[in-house]
């Protein structure tokens, strides 16, 4: 909702070119600064006749400056009488790092323009609070509804302490995912692959089920050029701890981590055994059929601070999370190719249309990409 008090003009174009700028930057930190959001933040010196911007920042990896301080740090001394940009209120709070409305405060930011109030309890309004009362001009909601699906993660962690879920999936022109028995079946082409691989990077983590591990032993990295160090923590549910030795997953461990999230009841030489290679063992509680429910998975993920989670397969692990009401976006990419006899059903025994019987709404349109087609559905909240 936009502040038409001190926020009169919060919708005028240039505040809205300016934020739309700021969240380009925020893009830039995706799946590389958790648990901390990706923020995006922009000085801008606007007293002559024409805006100038000074300043450009957005998250660093833990530990380092917050968007707002590496955009003052970028802007020196011109950033005194300067509006900034910020895709999220700053932080009111001393952590690792300095709170940011004081470095706002501190430079003479003389205005700040927020897109997202902070869902984070410990600031919460404190921020802008701050920042007013220390004379500074605010003014809140611009380009909030496209900050609020950007910072979707960070807002459902904070929230409901788990990551938001975005679910993969890649359909022949007969309607499969895979074949029973047959090794990996090849659903889309390159131009998809590409598209699905800068999607990796831009996620905190990719999870999929051990059958898929077993089936078809994928790597479950970026392997865009240039941009392998950007791969996701690597998360497999396997209640009994059958990760193979072997596996690309476990050998490769130390480079690109492995989570395997096992029942209390898993083998205890097993998962020592996978630990030694680098893999982190996460033991939770199964449910009655001996398997990992989705919320419990779900909730040591959002207290390891992930906040973007990528679900590639299988098909039951899909269906689990669906029917468990545990994924809020679907990515559904239809290939040209068939499957004919012996094909997997995208969730479980069900087809897409599970996906309309639990709440999910088709954006209009399918994309091409390539030659091939993307359509996108997001779950209706309520």
């Amino acid at each position: 909702m936009s502040d038409n008090g001190s926020g009169a003009g919060a919708k005028c174009p240039p505040d809205e070119r300016f934020m739309a700028a700021a969240l380009s930057l925020a893009r830039r930190a995706s799946g590389r600064v958790w648990p901390n959001p990706a923020v995006g933040a922009l000085i801008v010196d606007e007293s002559g006749d024409l805006p100038v911007i000074r300043g450009r920042g957005w998250t660093s990896p833990p530990g380092g400056p917050h968007a707002e301080a590496v955009a003052l740090r970028n802007a020196g001394d011109a950033a005194r009488g300067a509006t900034c940009y910020v895709t999220l209120e700053p932080c009111s709070h001393q952590g690792r790092t300095g709170a940011c409305s004081i470095a706002l405060i501190e430079a003479g930011i003389s205005r700040v323009v927020v897109a997202l109030a902070d869902p984070n309890p410990r600031v919460s309004g404190r921020g802008i609070a701050m920042l007013r009362d220390a004379g500074v001009e605010v003014v809140t909601g611009v380009c909030e509804d496209e900050a609020r699906r950007h910072h979707a993660g960070f807002v459902m962690r904070m929230r409901h302490n788990r990551p938001q879920v975005l679910l993969k999936l890649a359909i022949s022109q007969d309607g499969f995912i895979g074949r029973r028995n047959g090794g990996q079946v090849l659903i889309t082409g390159e131009d998809v692959a590409r598209r699905v691989h800068l999607f990796r990077a831009e996620c905190d983590a990719i999870c999929v089920g051990i059958g898929t591990v077993l089936s078809d032993d994928p790597e479950l990295t970026c392997r865009l050029p240039g941009m392998s160090h950007l791969s996701p923590v690597r998360v497999v549910l396997d209640a009994r701890a059958d990760l193979p030795m072997n596996s690309y997953l476990a050998r490769t461990a130390g480079e690109v981590p492995v989570w395997l999230i096992v029942s209390n009841a898993a083998d205890y030489e097993k998962t020592d055994a996978l630990a030694a290679r680098g893999v982190t063992v996460i033991r939770v509680p199964q449910d009655e059929a001996g398997r990992i429910a989705p919320h419990v998975a779900l909730r040591v993920l959002g207290q390891r601070g992930i906040t973007r989670l990528l679900l590639e397969g299988g098909s039951r692990v899909a269906e689990s999370f669906v029917a468990a009401g545990a994924v809020d976006e679907v990515m559904a990419y239809h290939g040209t190719a068939t499957v004919g006899e012996g094909g997997v059903k995208p969730l479980g025994d069900h087809g897409l249309e599970l996906l309309d019987e639990k709440g999910f709404v088709r954006l209009p349109g399918r994309r091409r990409v390539g030659g091939e087609s993307f359509e996108y559905l997001r779950r209706e909240e309520g």
